[in-house]
C-alpha cells in the first residue's frame, strides 16, 4: 500500500471517494494468472471494478459532487481498491441517498449474472445446474429459481458455499468427492440438466458442465478463462450432446448499464438476498492478503475492501 496523488479528473468524468469495493474472482485472475494488462501496472486501484463512494468532484453535467454511486469501469480500467478514484461519467451509476453502500455494491456482480441471464436464460428450461456457488454462483441460483427452475443442482469445493446455495433452494454436492454430473443424472432420472451455468474460471468446470447437461440443452459459461491460450475443452461430448455453448462478457458497455440497475432494483426489493455476501470486510492496508483470501477458497463468499471514508 502506497500514498498517491489526488487522480486528476478529465471532461465527463467524476471523482469518487471511495467507501467500499469487493473483490471479484478476475481481480484474482489478473493477479494469479497472468491477465493483467501492463500499462495499469502501479496505477492506484488496479485492477478493482466493484465499488461504491460519493462523487466529490465532477466535470460532468450527470453528477454534481455528493452525489452516492456505484462505480462499474471495465476491468481493464478498474481503480476501485484506492481511496479516490477517476471514472467516466458512462461507468457511473447514482444510488438512492437512503441506501445502504455496503449492501448496494453487490449490484456490481448481481448486475453482471442479471447481464449473463439475458444470453444464457432458455425459457422452458426446467431444471439447472450451477457449477460453483462463490458470490456469482449464489446470484445465479436465486435467478434460476426466480425464472420458475424446478431445481437447481450446484457443486463447490467449499462446504459453506454450498449451504448458502442450500438454504437459497438449490440441491448441492461437494466436489471432488461427488460428481455434479452424477448427481444431475439422478436428479433428472438419466436426461441431464436444461441449463448448466459454470461460473468456476476452472477447465474442470467447464468440463463438469457439458458432462451435467442433457442433450441439446445449453451450457454458459460465466467464468474466467484458467489461462492464456488454448486450453482443453470437452468438443466430443459437447458435440454428441448437440450442446449450445455460449460465452458473456462486457456488462460495462450495456446501454444504459441496465442490468446493473436491475441488480440494484433486486437488492433494494428483497428479491436477492445478498447477506450471505457481507461477512468478510478487511481494511484497505489488507488488499493483498485480501486477493489471497479469495484465491485459497477458504470459507468466504466474498471479500469487501473498506475504505477510511467508510469509517464510523
Amino acid at each position: 500500500m502506497s500514498d498517491f496523488p489526488l487522480p486528476e479528473i478529465a471532461d465527463g468524468q467524476v471523482l469518487v471517494q471511495m467507501q467500499y469495493a469487493s473483490i471479484c474472482g478476475s481481480d484474482v485472475h489478473i493477479v494469479h494468472d497472468g491477465f493483467h494488462n501492463p500499462d495499469s501496472i502501479g496505477i492506484p486501484g488496479y485492477p478493482g471494478h466493484e465499488g461504491v463512494g460519493v462523487v466529490v468532484e465532477s466535470r460532468s453535467e450527470l453528477f454534481a459532487p455528493g452525489t452516492p454511486v456505484l462505480t462499474v469501469p471495465h476491468g481493464h480500467e478498474g481503480g476501485c481498491f484506492a481511496e479516490y478514484q477517476a471514472v467516466a461519467e458512462q461507468q457511473v451509476i447514482p444510488l438512492p441517498p437512503d441506501g445502504d453502500p455496503l449492501r448496494l455494491l453487490m449490484a456490481q456482480q448481481l448486475g453482471t449474472a442479471v447481464f449473463a441471464m439475458k444470453k444464457f436464460w432458455q425459457p422452458d428450461a426446467e431444471t439447472a445446474a450451477v457449477v460453483g456457488v462463490g458470490s456469482a454462483g449464489l446470484f445465479f441460483v436465486q435467478l434460476l429459481l426466480a425464472k420458475g427452475c424446478t431445481q437447481v443442482v450446484v457443486s463447490d469445493v467449499n462446504e459453506t458455499r454450498l449451504r448458502a446455495a442450500q438454504a437459497l433452494g438449490a440441491t448441492g454436492v461437494l466436489a471432488p468427492d461427488a460428481s455434479l454430473a452424477e448427481e444431475v443424472l439422478r436428479a433428472t432420472g438419466g436426461k441431464g440438466a436444461d441449463l448448466v451455468i459454470e461460473t468456476s474460471g476452472l477447465d474442470i468446470g467447464r468440463a463438469e458442465a457439458v458432462a451435467a447437461v442433457r442433450t441439446h440443452g445449453y451450457v454458459g459459461c460465466f467464468g474466467y478463462a484458467e489461462r492464456t491460450g488454448l486450453s482443453p475443452f470437452p468438443v466430443h461430448m459437447a458435440f454428441r450432446k448437440a450442446a449450445t455453448v455460449a460465452w458473456v462478457r462486457d456488462t460495462q458497455s450495456e446501454p444504459g448499464l441496465q442490468s446493473f440497475r436491475e441488480g440494484l432494483r433486486l437488492i433494494r426489493s428483497g428479491e436477492i438476498d445478498i447477506d450471505h455476501h457481507l461477512g468478510h470486510v478487511i481494511p484497505l492496508e489488507d488488499t493483498a492478503s485480501g486477493v489471497e483470501t479469495a484465491h485459497s477458497g477458504l470459507d468466504v463468499v466474498k471479500v469487501i475492501i473498506s475504505m477510511p471514508s467508510s469509517a464510523g
